[in-house]
């Protein structure tokens, strides 16, 4: 009998939730918190959710959890746009293939934000370009920063000045 409690605990010490591997000792807004596309905010508003549609408790571990309930939890992660939740809090406002306000976890995220970049490359924006060649995009200083490969070539104006031939004076007559 020993034995069988040790193979359920052994069986629920990890969840898998949105394609992702979960410690079950982890309690609902940290579990949450673990899926890709998930912050601190939402992993709150979600376990908020739960708690007020399934009765789940925010301090409930997530290994304690049956398979139902995991199920609810996510489909709650797949439909987070028909529940209560603030669409300011939603990572895909007016989307741009649909115009709805979604909220998208784990790899369809990944999914998403490439063809995002791949259709900015696609139409020639400027943001576009810059993924394009792998320069900073949202405004960062490129003067000193983001060099990738050798520096070859690069000199100081101090230590160039310095180094610089003199000119020759002018002849007196």
């Amino acid at each position: 009998m020993a034995r069988e409690q040790k193979e359920k605990a052994e069986a629920t010490s990890i969840i898998r939730i949105a394609g992702r591997d979960i410690n079950g000792r982890f309690k609902m807004v940290r579990a949450l918190m673990q899926i890709k596309g998930i912050g601190y905010n939402m992993a709150h508003a979600l376990a908020k959710m739960c708690n007020v549609q399934y009765g789940i408790a925010e301090s409930t571990e997530l290994g304690a959890l049956t398979d139902q309930q995991i199920a609810k939890v996510e489909e709650l992660l797949k439909d987070a746009s028909k529940t209560a939740i603030p669409k300011y809090m939603f990572n895909r406002r007016r989307d741009n293939e649909t115009g709805e306000d979604i909220h998208v976890v784990g790899t369809d995220l990944i999914v998403k934000t490439r063809q995002d970049i791949d259709s900015m490359i696609k139409i020639q924006t400027w943001r576009g370009s810059r993924h394009q060649y792998g320069q900073k995009v949202r405004g960062q200083r490129t003067r000193s920063t983001g060099r990738t490969g050798a520096t070859v070539g690069v000199v100081k104006k101090s230590v160039q000045g310095a180094t610089a031939p003199a000119k020759p004076a002018a002849e007196s007559k």
